[in-house]
């Protein structure tokens, strides 16, 4: 594992990890249904698209689409966390 704790996980350098994790939809912050998947049992996940990306993300960008109406777990997953630079050495 590489570790990055020398240089800060920023917007310039993020490569958007943490939208390639399943998200579950546990509370409403507004995200639009075309961004939602719903299981056989009605569990609600952040679409992912065949590439297994999140459907909300920009791809030439790697920002969030609907960034105001992101789900809860989006919004306490932080850029440069340590659940962040776990993830971010995961995928490297």
């Amino acid at each position: 594992m590489k570790n990055i704790a020398q240089s800060e996980v920023t917007c310039s350098n993020c490569q958007a990890c943490c939208c390639r994790m399943e998200v579950m939809i546990i509370s409403e912050t507004g995200v639009p249904d075309k961004h939602i998947s719903v299981d056989e049992w009605g569990g609600e996940t952040m679409l992912r698209l065949d590439d297994g990306w999140c459907s909300a993300v920009d791809r030439e960008t790697f920002r969030c689409t609907i960034y105001e109406n992101r789900p809860w777990i989006c919004r306490e997953f932080e850029m440069g966390s340590d659940e962040c630079k776990e993830e971010f050495n995961i995928t490297r």
